[in-house]
């Protein structure tokens, strides 16, 4: 049975991509094929594919190549949005949505990374909320392990809900020197206040198996 899910996260730097490899090895590990996607990354070096999707195309098995590793990289830190208005470049979602078509019918399961968090905006009329819609997929939400996390995570998932769009899970990227106290403690508070999955990913991918099987 072929799965697919849209990973974004609580903001910038809280482990979408950590996350996203992860599950992507763990599947491979199981003898699936699987697509790992982010079509638009920005703080890339000038002439080469982002860092993010360097480490999904290695997490994929290296298969990948051409629009299937990438589409959009843009050398500046900054909103995707802001990035393309600076290099005069027009972020096209049916252009993303071909890639996606064109990688997916190949795989088991299908990851597609967004840029940021839920409301990035992606052009003067689109964020990635819009993205993950036109996608189609179960979200997957990403988060800090640590002090925060509670409130960014509930309230990452109520948007997504709000939008009319499913949350497969939260996923807690714990880093190893995160008080494992407090990330017990962040899960028992998650888990009392949202009714769907939640994990935290150290080392151990088998708390992945739920999304992957």
């Amino acid at each position: 049975m072929k799965r697919s899910y849209f990973i974004t996260g609580t903001g910038t730097g809280v482990g979408k991509t950590f996350v996203t490899a992860a599950i992507a090895r763990h599947a491979r590990a199981t003898g699936q094929k699987v697509f790992a996607f982010k079509p638009i990354e920005t703080g890339c070096r000038p002439g080469r594919l982002g860092s993010d999707q360097e480490e999904l195309v290695a997490a994929a098995g290296d298969w990948q190549t051409g629009s299937l590793a990438g589409l959009y990289q843009f050398e500046a830190p900054v909103a995707p949005a802001v990035a393309a208005r600076a290099t005069n470049v027009e972020i096209s979602v049916s252009a993303i949505l071909e890639s996606l078509a064109k990688g997916s019918e190949q795989a088991v399961l299908t990851l597609v990374e967004g840029a940021g968090g839920w409301r990035v905006p992606i052009s003067e009329a689109l964020d990635m909320s819009m993205l993950a819609k036109a996608c189609g997929f179960p979200i997957l939400v990403v988060a800090t392990a640590t002090l925060g996390t509670i409130n960014h995570s509930l309230l990452t998932a109520e948007a997504v809900e709000r939008d009319g769009q499913t949350v497969a899970g939260i996923v807690l990227s714990q880093h190893p020197n995160d008080d494992p106290t407090m990330v017990a403690s962040n899960l028992e508070q998650l888990r009392a206040r949202w009714s769907g999955p939640i994990i935290a990913l150290a080392t151990d991918p088998t708390v992945l198996d739920r999304f992957i099987h």
